[in-house]
């Protein structure tokens, strides 16, 4: 039931499940499946900073498996290593040459320095998560590919909070304006809400709609990855139809599930849009995929600049031009209300009860707001030199991990559209 074209863009469904499906999923899926991709850096113990909490899952599929650091590639280790321009004292410099040597002497010295770069540049200013300290002796390497995003039975009253406090106290919205299905709601059918949507300025109405596009395709994860069998001989993991119909079907939903779905491929455009426009970021000599293995390295840099320029060729780019357009004091003052209220969400991630659904959450907030970050850098993103440093624009290696791995969960997620679509077909 989710054809045709998506409001604010010119852009249809059937045009992002051709161009996804059949062009970038595979590549992309092969990218993040790489040593550079697979392995990402968090903190799960941080403390829930907005109300007191103590429900952890105790449900073994909640779990997360932390990698043992001999597990991690030497050149991922040794690029995560605080680095410091400021190297005024022999101690750093020691520290310094240490770490340099940690960096593989056969790279030139310019990308050594880069690969150093990744994890010094924390401009917050910029930011619109709030980034987890990564040298915290609670932050752990933990391999994606072994701890996948899928049902784990975390739901209910704590699930609830989460996505409540989200949409209630962090997309704009006026106390008196009912989300749909949400509880305590009047009998409008979202009459009310509809309307204030529809009178928010565009900016607005684009970050309650990515919101709802993340909060749509985790949905579709768990219900395409449910547990379908657990014996004491095999666990079988697959696409649940009746999970799926009950959370997006048109009538089950009055009306909502579409809408949602339609805010996924919101979503989707508007990450595929920031791949389009780092690519000069990525394109330049000195910058490497590194983790210490050439050859791997050298090819998925090849496989990464195929993707951002088949992100590029994209014939019908979200036009972010429309944000903050207007007069310069007002934008400077909306643009700042909504990275703050985006970095609100990224830390009410750390109140999620399940830490494999607190793993996927922080790593989607980050990657959707590396995404933003992007799309509001574009002057500083066109001054990058060719060659040396970047100093105006800079992502860590966390934040490149974090957004390929975020498109990579919304690409998945327009492809198990397609899945489960088939599936209802043959059911009908």
């Amino acid at each position: 039931q989710v054809t045709g074209y998506l409001d604010d863009c010119t852009c249809d469904v059937e045009t992002i499940d051709a161009f996804n499906n059949y062009k970038l999923f595979p590549r992309l899926n092969e990218l993040l499946e790489s040593d550079y991709f697979r392995y990402y850096k968090v903190n799960l113990q941080k403390p829930c900073p907005f109300w007191e909490d103590n429900s952890h899952c105790a449900m073994r599929d909640c779990a997360v498996q932390p990698c043992p650091s001999d597990e991690v590639p030497d050149g991922i280790r040794a690029g995560s290593y605080k680095y410091s321009e400021e190297a005024n004292n022999l101690a750093e410099e020691c520290e310094e040459a240490k770490r340099l040597g940690a960096v593989d002497d056969s790279l030139s010295k310019e990308t050594r320095q880069a690969v150093l770069q990744w994890a010094q540049h924390d401009d917050s200013s910029d930011s619109f998560c709030e980034a987890d300290d990564i040298h915290s002796p609670d932050a752990e390497y933990v391999d994606l590919l072994l701890n996948p995003e899928r049902y784990t039975g975390y739901k209910g009253p704590d699930a609830w909070r989460i996505w409540n406090s989200i949409y209630e106290e962090n997309c704009f919205k006026p106390q008196n304006v009912k989300r749909p299905l949400a509880s305590g709601r009047g009998d409008d059918g979202g009459h009310t809400f509809y309307k204030w949507l529809k009178g928010v300025c565009v900016e607005k109405r684009a970050f309650y709609r990515l919101i709802s596009g993340l909060h749509a395709s985790i949905n579709i994860h768990l219900s395409a990855r449910y547990l379908l069998q657990d014996s004491w001989s095999e666990k079988k993991w697959g696409p649940n139809v009746t999970e799926f119909q009950q959370r997006f079907d048109e009538v089950l939903t009055s009306g909502e599930g579409p809408r949602r779905l339609k805010n996924l491929y919101f979503l989707y455009l508007i990450e595929l849009r920031a791949l389009s426009k780092v690519l000069p970021f990525f394109e330049r000599p000195g910058f490497q995929l590194y983790t210490g293995n050439k050859s791997q390295d050298s090819e998925m840099k090849h496989l990464l600049l195929e993707i951002l320029h088949l992100a590029k060729s994209f014939p019908l780019h979200f036009d972010e031009n429309s944000f903050f357009a207007g007069n310069k004091k007002e934008a400077a003052k909306l643009k700042e209300e909504f990275r703050l209220h985006f970095k609100n969400i990224s830390k009410i991630m750390d109140c999620v009860g399940c830490f494999k659904c607190r793993l996927w959450g922080k790593l989607q907030t980050q990657g959707l707001g590396t995404a933003l970050k992007i799309l509001f850098s574009e002057n500083l993103i066109e001054k990058i030199p060719e060659s040396g440093p970047s100093y105006g624009f800079q992502l860590t290696r966390q934040e490149i991990v974090a957004l390929f791995n975020a498109f990579g969960r919304v690409s998945t997620s327009v492809k198990e559209l397609e899945n489960f679509r088939n599936l209802l077909q043959n059911m009908r």
